[in-house]
C-alpha cells in the first residue's frame, strides 16, 4: 500500500504543483477540497466549520496550503478573510487531527516569512522573533493554530515560505505586465531584501520535511541567495531584455497598493534556510538570473 497524503490548497500555485510530485514519488494523494467532493480522491471541508475526525483518519502525512490570497488592497473585510482563512482553517484541521482515530505522522502547515516584518539588514533564522505589523501578526496566529496537532504528537512543521518564483503564477505574474512594457523598475530605495525561492526547491523542501524526521517547528522555505529588489528588478529587466528605468517611489507604493505595499513590497527580510541546509536539504535554484530564465525562456 502506498503512503495516504491529505493535502488542503491543492489547487493553488504551491498544490498545483506538489500533487504531481507527490504522485509521481509513488504517495496515494487525497485532496481536502471546499466544494462537492468527487471521489475516493477527496474530502469536503469547510475551513470555517470543525471538521469530523473520521473524515481525516488514516493518513501517514497531511500538507496544509489553503489561505486566501494576500495580493490585492487590504480592505478590513479582505484583512479579515486573510485572517480567518488562516487561522481558523489550520486550527480545525489540527483539532480534527489530533482527535483522529489514525493520526497523521507529520503536519506540514505552511506560513510565510512575513512571520519576521520588516527586518532591514537583520539576517533572520528560524529562532528569530516575530516583527510588527498585520502580517506578522497573522503568521503569529497562523502558526499558533497548529499547535493542537504537536501537543497530540504529530511532527508539525510550520513551512515560512518566502516569494516563490513560478511560470504558473504568483508574485512573478504580477510583476512581468509592467516589466514586459518596459516600465518596471525597483520599489522604493531598492535596498529591501527579498527573500525567494523557487516553486521546484519549494515542493522538494516540502517531500523532504515529510521525509526527514528532525524538522520540526518552523522551517524558512527560501532559496539561500536573497537578493536585493533592486537587484531583482534589474535582473528581471535584464532577462526579458527590457529597462528598468521606472522605480516606483515608497509613496507611490503605499497609494497605490496600501498597507500591502508597506508589509509585503517595501518590507526587508533576510531570510536564511537554516534547518533546511542542517537537515541535509540540497537547492537546485540558486542563482536569481538562471533561475528566471528557466521560467520566462521555456
Amino acid at each position: 500500500m502506498p503512503s495516504r497524503i491529505l493535502v488542503s490548497g491543492s489547487s493553488g500555485l504551491i498544490g498545483s504543483a506538489l500533487l504531481p510530485a507527490l504522485q509521481s514519488s509513488g504517495y496515494e494523494v487525497v485532496s481536502l477540497v471546499r466544494g462537492a467532493a468527487s471521489g475516493k480522491g477527496q474530502v469536503r471541508w469547510d475551513p470555517a466549520r470543525p471538521l469530523a475526525p473520521e473524515a481525516i483518519s488514516g493518513f501517514d502525512a497531511v500538507v496544509h496550503l489553503a489561505g486566501e490570497s494576500i495580493v490585492g488592497r487590504w480592505t478590513e473585510a479582505k484583512k479579515r478573510r486573510i485572517r480567518e482563512s488562516r487561522v481558523q482553517g489550520t486550527r480545525h484541521l489540527a483539532e480534527a487531527l489530533a482527535a483522529a482515530p489514525q493520526r497523521p505522522r507529520v503536519l506540514i502547515s505552511a506560513s510565510a516569512i512575513g512571520y519576521y516584518g520588516d527586518r532591514g539588514e537583520e539576517t533572520l533564522r528560524e529562532d528569530s522573533s516575530s516583527g510588527e505589523g498585520f502580517l506578522p501578526e497573522v503568521c503569529r496566529e497562523w502558526e499558533e493554530a497548529a499547535e493542537p496537532a504537536a501537543t497530540a504528537g504529530i511532527r508539525t512543521v510550520q513551512m515560512r515560505i518566502g516569494v516563490v518564483l513560478s511560470g504558473s503564477g504568483g508574485a512573478l505574474h504580477a510583476m512581468l505586465f509592467p516589466f514586459r512594457m518596459g516600465v518596471g523598475g525597483k520599489m522604493g530605495s531598492g535596498r529591501q531584501w527579498m527573500s525567494w525561492v523557487h516553486i521546484d526547491d519549494l515542493v522538494g523542501a516540502v517531500l523532504h520535511a515529510i521525509k526527514t524526521e528532525t524538522l520540526r517547528g518552523p522551517v524558512n522555505a527560501v532559496a539561500p541567495t536573497p537578493v536585493r529588489n533592486a537587484e531583482f528588478t534589474r535582473t528581471l529587466a535584464s532577462v526579458l531584455s527590457r529597462p528598468a528605468i521606472f522605480p516606483m517611489p515608497a509613496f507611490a507604493a503605499r497609494i497605490v497598493f496600501g498597507q500591502m505595499g508597506d508589509e509585503l513590497l517595501l518590507a526587508s527580510q533576510r531570510v536564511e534556510p537554516a534547518k533546511l541546509l542542517a537537515s541535509g536539504y540540497v537547492f537546485q535554484k540558486l542563482d536569481l538570473r538562471s533561475t528566471l530564465e528557466g521560467i520566462l525562456k521555456k
